[in-house]
């Protein structure tokens, strides 16, 4: 249901590149309600679309 969104760990680095990127823009709308503040959802929307625009650009998330 969430491929890209399922494989972050809060206490582990993940890093997603162009075609990961695609699918997580796709699973951020269809959370539900709540699981995500709307500022960090565009924030993250914003961040995905820099590295779809870009090359050989990563989306980092960073664990605890």
């Amino acid at each position: 249901m969430f491929a890209m969104l399922g494989h972050l760990l809060p206490y582990a680095d993940t890093v997603f590149h162009s075609r990961q990127v695609s699918t997580l823009l796709g699973e951020v709308p269809r959370l539900p309600p709540g699981v995500l503040t709307d500022e960090f959802a565009r924030e993250l929307l914003d961040l995905g679309q820099r590295v779809l625009d870009g090359e050989h650009l990563y989306l980092w998330f960073l664990g605890d």
